[in-house]
């Protein structure tokens, strides 16, 4: 996820009006690491719904999501 994909969603979820103005940088710093933190609970949730899956369950698959977040 690039800075300008991070500010394109600050400011299609309105976000933007709240911090934009003071310190863009800063701003756009907290707001990329919160993007992160939520990203890597979200890959976690899906490797541990295929780890769920019983005999249908796939390590490979939840290995896969896990990985995505070291790209």
């Amino acid at each position: 996820m690039t800075q300008d994909d991070i500010i394109l969603m600050a400011d299609a979820s309105g976000l933007s009006y709240y911090g934009m103005g003071k310190d863009r940088d800063k701003f756009v710093h907290y707001l990329a690491a919160f993007a992160n933190l939520v990203a890597e609970h979200e890959r976690e949730a899906c490797a541990k719904v295929c780890e769920a899956q019983g005999e249908y369950g796939d390590e490979q698959y939840a290995d896969a999501i896990r990985a995505r977040g070291n790209t």
